[in-house]
């Protein structure tokens, strides 16, 4: 079974450099037509990594905890797609602040790592299923988590490369 640990701290402390990098007075700026602010993208990312659907019900999993990692990363990876996120988890059009953002995000980081390293990853989550993939077991929502960020964190670098100029 493919443990998430490491890469989940790993794509947590790459989200926090890369958000820290982008001036406080560009964090709400729209860098180009269609695209969301870097707060903005945060939110979304906050958003869809719900700690609640690790803790919701569950029931024991009759299939490999892992089976649909490769796919769940496969499609969030491709960054030639251009996806468009479920009305849930859209980000608002609050104004953040930098430390607002990073408080987020180290506190929903924080609870996603507590979880794999407590919870049983093995068993399936009945709470949510994300479009397209049926029920994700504990592991498998862990690893969405993990590619969606990695997804926004491309995103966000390359907001920040368009307002450096």
């Amino acid at each position: 079974m493919k443990e998430p640990l490491n890469d989940l701290n790993r794509v947590h402390q790459e989200f926090v450099q890369v958000l820290s990098a982008i001036p406080e007075d560009q964090l709400n700026t729209v860098p180009f037509e269609g695209s969301w602010t870097a707060a903005q993208v945060t939110e979304h990312a906050w958003k869809a990594a719900s700690v609640d659907t690790l803790y919701g019900d569950t029931s024991p999993t009759d299939r490999d905890p892992g089976e649909k990692i490769k796919a769940v990363s496969d499609l969030f990876l491709n960054m030639d797609i251009r996806m468009q996120s479920p009305d849930f988890i859209y980000p608002s059009d609050k104004k953040y602040g930098k430390q607002e953002l990073l408080d987020m995000v180290n506190n929903r980081f924080n609870k996603l790592i507590v979880a794999a390293k407590t919870l049983n990853i093995t068993v399936t989550c009945l709470a949510f299923e994300v479009p397209g993939f049926g029920a994700f077991t504990r592991l498998e929502f862990i690893w969405f988590y993990i590619v969606h960020t990695q997804r926004h964190i491309f995103q966000l670098k390359k907001i920040a490369k368009v307002l450096a100029g």
